[in-house]
């Protein structure tokens, strides 16, 4: 009889036919229950504390597309296991074997000496401990059964294919190449090499007992193409990748081989970026095609956790480690495979040893931004996200209605992460954006920021634009440049626009341009007092966000590893200069921030090593900042969303909390207590009030679809209701622009 694990989540036959190719499986999960809550125009739903989730799983498709086989345990968990437990369809593809030196011994270790090099041993032996990782996450038993089969994807080559008999919508693909052994030194033979072009080829190593039964060799192309072949099979919602926009480090690039392999020496595994470029061009063939999708795109950083602060709460972590223990057959449990059943590098040593900093924290590339919900000139609250690689906006039905329409595509090409919007004093809008061109005939590796005008009101009351403006980089070199940030932009009372973004060097870039047009050239900001020379750059981390006060000055606050970094104008629209020493607790994440009355302004971020939300606010008189409140432990990591919510300085926040659900919370003098909004959700939320003065939060849903939930009334301690889906899908709108 076949085995299976204990009962989990249910799957729809449709789920069961996806996932094994037509044929349904044996020993299926046991039962459970979701509930789909449409939109009820007639009838408000319940408080939102009182819901279950008001996605379906069916809805809901993962792919993650890692490097090696522990690239998913250490940088995209916990949301990794949220997307397991939700019963969505997930589908893991690890191109590379992950051989390294052979040894499955930890290094630097007598044992590690003694162990003779077999690298077809060491890749099953990771492989092993990550179907054991995975089964714990699924059912609960790291013993649950994987069929395993050898799969065409791409005519002329195979790959495995693992499916956990007890879960079948739950697979790992392993495409087998080579991979660079190496995390710093450039190799020909690596993804990198491929991706660059210095090698025509990359070969594949077959593990043992691999159900592929011959090594191939893949081209650049192929590669891309098996990745274009994943996504046509799997149709994601959500697709994580890992760190395209690796950081350099500021050790001395070892000798390269190859003039093309030279340059920049960087923070993460070589491996790590190039897994990630070739899902970029994978991308941008697969939603090159035409057709109809709503694929959210999330990338997430890897070694360069190592020298940030930790964000995770210490129980997340533990989590964290228990599953890296399984990978890392920590508990020597039996094995009947030769190869082993786990990686020994790891072993236990993810809680407390050379690897804990990527246990510790959790990253997203783009931070997500605190400005992309807006109201529109006649006072509907729209909304602004990126789906395949294109900016789309929705808008309220109508002013205060709470629903938001079907979304309308206002175009734009591999966009990247998030958008960011920016309100003008005559209630124009104009979208922010960060876009990645891949490398073609006559056309350079590189990243630019875009920008977006309104020039009126289209379909559904979504605000119509002019087309995208490329706004360049602080860094113009195209290498460089792959290291900007992620921007955010104001508008001073006088219609000038502030564009900020994080330069390579840990600075931060500035243009302005009256009425967000006419732009000065990029300019750097001086860096903050007490940090090196005046000129010197303050080593910022992504997560930054700008705001006008009532007195007109403008004031942007950015994370870095110590503390809260801040600069503010000295006169109304003028440029930000740095400001006094914030002092305050080390951020383990993005910093928000709104202005209060009286040239007051609050930021909320989490603080590094618990991921509590903290509330701050600068003094006017003496410029000087005061922690103001802390909100109840939820755990979760990214951005706090920060935004008023009427008068007498009330605010609304919300964040992502340790079951990947949204938490939003009043905050007036202090917070309120957290109200739980049961819905996983990607990127950070976005929240505002409406014109009835009601406040409202918004999330991009894992299956691609915004939803919505505001006050049943106006107030401090007013509970929200329940979350609304929009209107419609992308599929069945049209192009603004």
């Amino acid at each position: 009889m076949p085995r299976s694990g204990p009962s989990g989540a249910s799957i729809s036959r449709r789920r069961l036919l996806q996932a094994t190719g037509g044929v349904v499986l044996a020993g299926t999960a046991g039962t459970g229950v979701w509930a789909w809550l449409s939109p009820d125009a007639t009838r408000p739903p319940p408080p939102a504390r009182e819901q279950e989730s008001a996605e379906e799983p069916d809805e809901q498709v993962f792919l993650h597309v890692i490097a090696h086989p522990d690239d998913g345990l250490f940088f995209m968990n916990p949301g990794l296991q949220q997307a397991i437990r939700s019963g969505a369809r997930i589908v893991t593809v690890c191109l590379t074997g992950g051989e390294s030196d052979g040894r499955n011994a930890p290094n630097h270790t007598a044992l590690h000496d003694h162990v003779v090099p077999d690298r077809s041993a060491f890749a099953r032996a990771r492989t092993n401990g990550l179907l054991a990782a995975h089964a714990k996450m699924a059912t609960g038993d790291l013993g649950s059964v994987w069929d395993a089969e050898a799969r065409t994807l791409l005519p002329g080559f195979q790959v495995e294919v693992q499916t956990l008999r007890a879960a079948p919508q739950h697979q790992l693909v392993f495409v087998e190449l080579v991979e660079a052994r190496a995390v710093y030194q450039p190799r020909a033979t690596s993804l990198r090499g491929l991706w660059l072009g210095v090698v025509d080829a990359l070969p594949t190593l077959r593990p043992e007992g691999s159900p592929v039964q011959r090594q191939f060799r893949y081209r650049r192309e192929e590669v891309t193409d098996t990745l274009v072949a994943v996504l046509d099979w799997v149709r994601p919602t959500v697709v994580r990748t890992l760190d395209p926009n690796a950081v350099h480090s500021d050790k001395k690039p070892l000798p390269a081989p190859d003039p093309r392999l030279a340059g920049l020496r960087y923070l993460d595994h070589q491996d790590h970026t190039a897994s990630a470029h070739f899902t970029q061009a994978a991308l941008a063939r697969y939603w090159g095609r035409g057709r109809p999708v709503r694929t959210v795109v999330e990338s997430y950083l890897g070694y360069e956790l190592g020298v940030l602060p930790g964000d995770l709460d210490p129980s997340t972590v533990r989590r964290k480690a228990g599953t890296l223990d399984i990978y890392g057959w920590a508990d020597h449990r039996r094995c009947a495979d030769p190869a082993g059943c786990g990686d020994r590098k790891v072993g236990g040593t993810a809680l407390n040893g050379s690897p804990r900093s990527w246990t510790r924290s959790t990253r997203l590339r783009a931070p997500g931004s605190n400005s992309w919900v807006r109201p529109a000139g006649d006072g509907r609250l729209t909304a602004f996200a990126v789906l395949a690689g294109a900016a789309y906006g929705w808008a309220e039905t109508r002013p205060g209605s709470g629903r938001f329409g079907a979304p309308v595509r206002i175009g734009g090409e591999l966009l990247q992460g998030q958008v960011h919007v920016v309100r003008h004093p005559d209630g124009a809008l104009q979208l922010f954006a960060s876009r990645t061109v891949l490398p073609g005939p006559g056309t350079e590796h590189r990243r630019e920021l875009v920008a977006a005008r309104q020039t009126g009101t289209g379909r559904d009351g979504v605000p119509a634009f002019g087309p995208w403006e490329s706004l360049g980089s602080p860094d113009p070199e195209p290498v460089r440049s792959l290291e900007i940030g992620f921007p955010a932009a104001v508008a001073a009372p006088d219609g000038t626009v502030h564009l900020f973004v994080r330069t390579w060097d840990g600075g931060i870039g500035h243009r302005r341009g009256p009425h967000g047009g006419q732009w000065s050239p990029w300019g750097r900001l001086e860096g903050p007092a007490g940090v090196g020379t005046l000129k010197a750059s303050p080593q910022i981390v992504d997560g930054i966000d700008a705001c006008v006060d009532s007195d007109g000055l403008v004031h942007l606050v950015a994370p870095s590893v110590r503390t809260v970094q801040h600069w503010v104008s000295k006169e109304p629209g003028a440029a930000p200069r740095p400001g006094a020493t914030t002092g305050l607790p080390e951020p383990g994440g993005p910093i928000s921030v709104v202005p209060l009355a009286g040239g007051l302004v609050r930021i909320a971020y989490r603080q590094s090593g618990t991921a509590r939300v903290l509330l701050a606010e600068r003094q006017r008189a003496l410029g000087t900042w005061l922690v103001a409140g802390q909100c109840e432990r939820a755990g979760g990591y990214g951005r706090v969303a920060l935004a008023p919510a009427g008068g007498a300085d009330r605010m609304v926040l919300a964040a992502r909390d340790d079951a990947g659900d949204v938490r939003v919370a009043m905050a007036q003098a202090g917070p309120k207590p957290w109200q739980r909004c049961r819905l996983p959700h990607s990127a950070a939320a976005g929240v505002a009030h409406d014109a009835a003065g009601r406040a409202v939060v918004v999330a991009l849903g894992n299956d691609g679809r915004l939803y919505a939930a505001r006050q049943a009334k106006a107030g401090q301690t007013a509970p929200f209701q329940g979350w609304r889906a929009q209107a419609g899908s992308p599929e069945r709108t049209g192009d603004s622009g």
